[in-house]
């Protein structure tokens, strides 16, 4: 029997309704994010030498081949979805309009700002490490002070190593369809359809065999002696430590087992870098959608709790399964 096809899937789990309402990013802006993504995928496959390519983005961070690769990537398929009419990202991050390849409708019922990190973990490309891509759609055409759980409508992760996978979640206001999170595997490139490969991707919620822990900003141990006794507390409890350094194979890592804590805090020597638009809320709401819990690690509130209001904006990340996230707070913040 043949397997579920992603629009199928999109249409079974969004329902008639919600489906209708969100026809475009359904059939238009999806799929085209995640051919783009196999296209980012055989461009890192392609990529012998991850070389820089003298200049940085407005974070001071220094551009490779591979991050104008991934950004060019992206940028070409937001120009072919018509209803994408403002797009920002982590090597660009001005809200600009999209220019786009195709004829645009006059009259465009759904309008999105898309938001996202075209290469997440670009430091650790360079040793073969799984990188990823993070991606978030937003009502209107403004993702800026906008309410996150009302206004982003989907998000996107997109893992490139052994397995080359994205996690999609949606989560559409205004209507009786539930948040969901599933997972495709990507093709060879755009040319190959990608495939439904989990219907459903879920936190676990009993209590897991393997428990694993990802202390991300680790050299803030030496100032935190409240982070310190954490990381502590993992070992004694025989924890299995799995940290890459990259945010996206981390948290996909946990949802991929089950279980899974990613925690990065930050210290007067050891500021916040994750940013907020292109990778705190996108993160954060696959991890909401898949049954789990994103707080910043800094005072315990909720990642999509508050508006973007500067696209600068910094914070730290604790994620993961709920009660695990709970318990990592009460001890960072006791």
């Amino acid at each position: 029997m043949a397997s579920e096809s992603i629009h199928d899937h999109l249409q079974a789990v969004l329902g008639p309704i919600a489906y209708e309402q969100r026809s475009a990013l359904c059939t238009s802006v999806l799929p085209t994010i995640i051919s783009a993504l196999a296209d980012i995928s055989k461009a890192l496959r392609a990529a012998h030498s991850v070389v820089a390519v003298g200049s940085t983005n407005t974070f001071g961070d220094e551009q490779l081949n591979v991050d104008v690769a991934a950004e060019e990537l992206v940028r070409a398929a937001l120009a072919r979805c018509p209803s994408v009419v403002t797009a920002s990202s982590e090597e660009d991050p001005i809200e600009r309009s999209v220019d786009h390849s195709v004829a645009v409708p006059k009259q465009r019922r759904e309008v999105y700002s898309a938001a996202f990190d075209p290469l997440d973990g670009s430091s650790i490309i360079g040793p073969g490490w799984a990188v990823g891509t993070i991606i978030g759609l937003w009502d209107g055409p403004s993702a800026l002070r906008q309410a996150p759980r009302e206004k982003q409508v989907a998000s996107i992760l997109a893992s490139y190593g052994s397995r080359n996978t994205a996690l999609v979640a949606l989560r559409i206001p205004g209507t009786t369809a539930p948040a969901v999170c599933f997972e495709v595997g990507l093709g060879d490139d755009s040319s190959t359809p990608a495939a439904l490969t989990r219907t459903e991707v879920r936190y676990a919620t009993e209590a897991a065999k393997t428990r694993y822990f990802a202390p991300a900003n680790l050299r803030a141990a030496s100032e935190s002696p409240a982070y310190m006794a954490l990381v502590q507390h993992y070992i004694t409890e025989r924890y299995t430590l799995r940290y890459s350094g990259g945010l996206v194979p981390d948290v996909v890592h946990g949802l991929s087992k089950g279980h899974g804590l990613y925690v990065s805090p930050v210290t007067a020597g050891s500021k916040a870098k994750l940013r907020r638009l292109f990778e705190l809320c996108p993160v954060a709401m696959v991890v909401e959608c898949a049954g789990g819990k994103a707080v910043d690690a800094a005072d315990g509130s909720d990642v999509l709790g508050r508006a973007v209001e500067d696209i600068n904006e910094t914070g730290a990340l604790a994620c993961g399964n709920a009660a695990e996230v709970d318990f990592a707070m009460q001890k960072l913040l006791a």
